[in-house]
C-alpha cells in the first residue's frame, strides 16, 4: 500500500537566511507551525538530482533533533528522494556527515547543529544543507534557499511514514508511486575506519594504551563536552587505542550538553583546562557539540591557539601517513582573521598559501581544485582534504601523531617551532548578544576607515608605539571559480606587520556578536613564553581607541577572550 503525499498551504516566515554554516535560531522559533517544514522544502528545491537521489541526515543530538529528522524523512519521501541515510538515533558529527556523502556519493546531506551554540528547550537549533562535495552549501545554494524561503506558498509531506531510528537497518516504503528507503546506520563505524587509513593506529596505540598495572606514561584527558563526540571519542580512544576508561569524560551527547555551552575554549571548556593544570596529563582535548571545533592544551594546561595548531600540524605532515600517499601537501590555508603563523610555514615549504574568508565552504572549492591540503580557522577549527569540513577528532589525532614522533612535550614542540619561524601573538576578544544597532554603526565607522584617513598616523600605549600602513574591508576572490565576497571584515595593518581586525559573527542565534582579531609576530625569543595577553595588551587599548568598541557594544569586557 502507497503512502500519501500532501502538499500543505504555507506562507513565508521572515529572517530565514542560512548564514556561514547554516540557518540558527532558537528552539522555539523551528518549533513554530510551518517554520522547519518552510526551510527543508526550500534545502530539497535546491538539490541537484533530486528525484531518486541519495541524501544523508544527521546532527549533533540536541534538543528537537530527532523532531526534525522525523520531519526531514517525511518531507524527502514526499519531494520523490529515492534512499536517506540516517545515523542512529538522528546522531552524526558534522565531520562523519562529510565523509558519509562523499563515500557514498550522495547528492548532500542536512545536518542538525547549531555547532558550538548552547542547546535545550530554550536555547538554540540550527540546520545546514551540505553539498555533495560534503562542505557546506556554496552562496549559489544559500542564496537560492533564502530566495525560496521568501516566496514558498506550499510544501510536500508525508505523513503516514513512520520510521525508528533507533535500530540500525533498513527499510522500505511506497510513497506517492515511488520507492522510498530509509538506511539508519551506523553513526560512528565509517568515521573510525577512515581514521585508521589516516593515521598509523599502532604507533598511537603505543603512545597511549595502558600500560602493566593499568598506568600509561602518557596520558590523555579528552573532553566531549556532552556533545556528538563522545561515541567516537569512546570508539577511538578508549576501545580502538587503548587510552583506558578514563581518558575521556562528558561522552554521553545529552539533548541540552548537560547546561553547559559545548565551546571548546578557554572559558567554556574550564573543566578541562583546570584537569590539566594539574599536571597529571600530558595531552588534552575538548570539543564542541557537533565536533568540527577542537581545543588543544599540554601539560599543565599549556594553550595551543587555533592559529599555532594548524601551523604546527601543516609543518610536521612526515607523522601523518595520509600525507605520504596522497600526493605530499598541494597547499595550505587560513581564514583572514586567523594568524599568520601557517604562512610562515607554506613559505618554508614552498607551497601557496591562501587567505580566505571565514567559512570552510571556501577551502573546500580549493580542495576540490587539488589547490590545499591543510586548512584552520582561529575559531578552534583545524581539518584536511580528508574531508570538506573542520575536524575535531582528525585535529586531536593529528597532534598526537606528532607527539609520537616527537617524543617530546607539547611545549618543547611549540618552543622549536617559534624558533625556527617566530611567534605570532595572536588573541580575539568576543562581545556576545549585544544590540545590532550600534554594532552595525560601528562596523559602518571602521568601513569609512578605509578611505586611507589614518594610513601613516602613529598609536601609542604602554611604551609600544604602532604605524598604520593602511585599513581595508577585507575582499576575496575565488581563484577557482573568479566569485568574489565583499565586506569579510574590516582589517587595520600596521606597518610592523601587525594587525587587527573587526567582524560581526553570523554563528548566532539572536543579537549581534562582535569578534576582535588582535595579532603581533614577534622574533625576540625572549618573549616565546610570555603571556599573550601582556604582549597584546597595548595593541588591544589602541583597537579599542580606534573602533570605540565599548561604546558601541555598551560592554566594558568582552565575554570571551581566547
Amino acid at each position: 500500500m502507497a503512502l500519501e503525499v500532501v502538499t500543505k498551504p504555507t506562507k513565508p516566515f521572515d529572517g530565514q537566511k542560512p548564514g556561514t554554516s547554516g540557518l540558527r535560531k532558537k528552539v522555539k522559533v523551528f518549533q513554530q507551525e510551518g517554520y522547519t517544514e518552510n526551510f527543508i522544502q526550500c534545502i530539497l528545491s535546491v538539490v541537484e538530482g533530486l528525484e531518486g537521489s541519495t541524501l544523508v541526515v544527521g546532527g549533533d543530538g540536541r534538543f528537537f533533533g530527532k523532531k526534525a529528522v522525523d520531519i526531514i524523512v517525511k518531507m524527502c519521501a514526499a519531494n520523490g528522494v529515492g534512499r536517506v541515510l540516517v545515523g542512529q538515533e538522528g546522531i552524526l558529527s558534522t565531520p562523519a556527515v562529510s565523509h558519509l556523502i562523499r563515500k557514498r556519493k550522495t547528492q548532500g546531506g542536512i545536518v542538525l547543529t547549531a555547532s558550538h551554540n548552547p542547546g535545550g528547550p530554550e536555547e538554540d537549533f540550527g540546520i545546514k544543507f551540505n553539498i555533495s562535495n560534503g562542505g557546506p552549501a556554496r552562496d549559489i545554494e544559500t542564496n537560492a534557499i533564502f530566495q525560496g524561503t521568501t516566496t514558498i506558498k506550499e510544501y510536500k509531506i508525508c505523513p503516514g511514514l513512520e520510521i525508528d531510528i533507533s535500530s540500525i537497518g533498513t527499510k522500505e516504503f511506497q510513497v506517492g508511486g515511488h520507492n522510498f528507503v530509509v538506511e539508519v546506520v551506523d553513526s560512528v563505524e565509517d568515521y573510525v575506519e577512515y581514521m585508521k587509513t589516516i593515521f598509523d593506529f599502532n604507533t598511537l596505540r603505543d603512545l597511549l594504551q595502558e600500560k602493566e598495572g593499568g598506568k600509561s606514561d602518557f596520558k590523555i584527558r579528552i573532553d566531549a563536552m556532552n556533545g556528538v563526540t563522545g561515541p567516537y571519542v569512546e570508539r577511538i580512544f578508549m576501545n580502538e587505542l587503548n587510552a583506558g576508561p578514563t581518558c575521556a569524560v562528558r561522552t554521553k551527547p545529552l539533548e541540552d550538553f548537560g547546561g553547559i555551552h559545548p565551546d571548546p575554549n578557554l572559558t567554556y571548556a574550564k573543566e578541562l583546562v583546570d584537569a590539566m593544570r594539574s599536571g597529571e596529563y600530558e595531552f588534552g582535548a575538548a570539543f564542541d557539540g557537533d565536533g568540527d571545533r577542537n581545543m588543544i592544551l599540554g601539560r599543565n594546561g599549556f594553550f595551543v591557539t587555533p592559529s599555532d595548531s594548524v601551523a604546527v600540524i601543516a609543518d610536521n605532515t612526515s607523522a601523518i601517513p595520509y600525507f605520504k600517499t596522497g600526493g605530499g601537501v598541494k597547499g595550505l590555508a587560513r581564514s583572514m582573521p586567523t594568524g599568520c603563523a601557517i604562512d610562515r610555514v607554506a613559505s618554508k615549504k614552498g607551497v601557496a598559501c591562501f587567505e580566505v574568508p571565514t567559512g570552510w565552504k571556501y577551502f573546500g572549492n580549493l580542495m576540490d581544485a587539488g589547490k590545499l591540503s591543510i586548512c584552520g580557522e582561529e575559531s578552534f577549527g583545524t581539518g584536511s582534504d580528508h574531508i570538506r569540513e573542520k575536524d575535531g577528532v582528525w585535529a586531536a589525532l593529528a597532534w598526537l601523531s606528532i607527539l609520537a614522533s616527537q617524543r617530546r612535550p607539547m611545549r618543547e614542540v611549540l618552543l622549536q617551532h617559534w624558533t625556527t619561524y617566530g611567534r605570532n601573538f595572536f588573541t580575539r576578544y568576543d562581545y556576545e548578544n549585544c544590540e545590532s544597532a550600534p554594532c552595525n554603526e560601528m562596523m559602518k565607522c571602521l568601513d569609512a576607515l578605509s578611505s586611507g584617513s589614518l594610513n601613516g598616523k602613529e598609536y601609542s600605549n604602554s611604551g609600544k608605539t604602532y604605524t598604520i600602513a593602511q585599513v581595508d574591508n577585507f575582499q576575496y576572490t575565488d581563484p577557482v571559480d573568479g566569485s568574489v565576497a565583499t565586506k569579510q571584515g574590516v582589517r587595520i595593518l600596521m606597518s610592523d606587520g601587525s594587525r587587527v581586525v573587526f567582524r560581526l559573527s553570523g554563528t548566532g542565534s539572536s543579537g549581534a556578536t562582535v569578534r576582535m582579531y588582535v595579532e603581533s609576530y614577534e622574533t625576540d625569543a625572549s618573549t616565546y613564553e610570555k603571556d599573550a595577553q601582556e604582549v597584546l595588551g597595548p595593541l588591544v587599548n589602541i583597537a579599542l581607541e580606534i573602533s570605540r568598541l565599548q561604546h558601541f557594544t555598551g560592554r566594558e569586557k568582552p565575554t570571551v577572550i581566547t
